[in-house]
């Protein structure tokens, strides 16, 4: 590492799901016409109301959708995904590096093979009801109470259209502990390739019937480990601190990381950001906030993301506000979760990405990327490391730095 850097801190602020549509490749994911941002701004308009973004457009989101001409600070441009797939794993790799070319296998449309399902009763001396793609909240709705009923003999298994096996779990009646073992025994399960899913998630949930289900906080996400090492990994390598906050540690199975936070909510990860922000560190600060894809996008509640973004945005204030002279603030996306979308799942989108520095003079656009890992190898330029060469991505310090 050398000797002498330009910035001491970098933080990647991840807005999970917020796309801003006009993905080339829209179409051949059935996401042709989606728009995560603008069709927000569409439903906030159809209801006479106003959406307020200040910071985010002070830094030029507005340039990127065509809605303004110019902007106020920092620099701003649109990433295009290379990786195959639109799910939290293929975007938060590709930003440090990894381009996923094999998708994840799913079983959105037959659930998980009976010979899986019967492993996983064994091991885990459950009886697995659900087995299907469905909505988190739905199906606690459906099956929450035959689940609570047999005081957690039975247990809820469901999937999505990502790459996922998902496990329900009442904190009371199987208590999280429980719920913890049965997930690893599932992501062992699942490490067979043709049962290779990206992640096994634990959904815990409280409530006493279906009017009163309430998926918590303490939802654990177990991924696969990346193919290779990522940016995070040479950073740590290196001696730089890697702090995660909300799942990110859960995303890349803890490689890389030197500090984990666990975020509670959105707002919780982004005062996590701040207090963290108070404190001397040389490296990332890699934040990722996912209540607008779990709350909202998935859930397909375009003015609940609203106000979410709202409310994110002027915590972003906070952060510009906090930051140091020698700090470097990353703005972006990992993927697209369109709420007024046909479906429940995520769109292939275009994603921002808004660049600050308090030492910048000059607010200026960029030209579209062609991936998001324009965010890791800018990292390690700025400390001075080389990128493998089996990591893609192109840095953008030079174009950052000049005035």
């Amino acid at each position: 590492m050398k000797e002498r850097r330009t910035f001491q801190r970098v933080i990647v602020l991840v807005v999970d799901s917020f796309g801003i549509g006009r993905a080339a490749d829209a179409h051949e994911y059935g996401d042709k016409g989606a728009d995560t941002y603008g069709h927000i701004v569409q439903d906030f308009s159809d209801h006479q109301k106003t959406l307020h973004l200040d910071s985010m457009r002070s830094l030029g989101l507005d340039v990127l959708t065509g809605q303004a001409k110019d902007h106020e600070k920092g620099i701003c441009c649109r990433l295009k995904e290379r990786s195959i797939g639109k799910d939290t794993i293929t975007g938060h790799w590709e930003m440090m590096g990894i381009r996923t070319t094999r998708p994840f296998v799913t079983f959105t449309d037959t659930g998980f093979p009976d010979e899986l399902i019967s492993e996983l009763e064994r091991i885990s001396g459950h009886t697995v009801i659900g087995n299907k793609a469905a909505s988190g909240t739905d199906i606690l709705r459906e099956l929450g109470e035959e689940e609570l009923a047999s005081h957690s003999e039975k247990m809820i298994v469901y999937t999505s259209a990502d790459s996922v096996l998902q496990i329900c779990g009442h904190e009371q009646s199987m208590g999280l502990a429980e719920l913890y073992r049965v997930c690893d025994l599932a992501r062992k399960l699942t490490l067979d390739e043709k049962w290779r899913v990206g992640r096994v998630i634990a959904r815990p949930y409280t409530g006493f019937d279906k009017d009163s289900f309430e998926r918590t906080p303490n939802r654990k996400d177990l991924a696969l480990d990346p193919p290779a090492d990522t940016v995070l990994d040479i950073l740590a390598q290196h001696g730089l601190d890697v702090i995660g906050i909300g799942k990110i540690s859960d995303i890349f199975n803890g490689r890389g990381i030197t500090k984990s936070l666990h975020s509670q909510s959105s707002v919780h990860g982004m005062k996590q950001t701040l207090q963290e922000l108070k404190n001397d560190f040389t490296g990332l600060l890699f934040v990722n906030l996912v209540d607008f894809d779990a709350k909202w996008g998935h859930r397909r509640d375009p003015a609940g993301y609203g106000h979410e973004l709202e409310a994110f945005d002027e915590q972003l204030g906070l952060v510009m506000e906090q930051m140091k002279e020698d700090d470097l603030l990353l703005v972006t996306a990992d993927h697209g979760n369109d709420p007024t979308w046909h479906g429940t799942d995520h769109t292939r989108e275009q994603v921002p990405l808004l660049i600050y520095s308090k030492a910048m003079r000059t607010a200026r656009r960029l030209n579209d990327q062609e991936s998001f890992a324009v965010v890791g190898a800018t990292i390690l330029d700025n400390f001075g490391l080389e990128k493998p060469e089996e990591l893609i991505g192109t840095s953008l310090l030079e174009q950052i730095l000049a005035q």
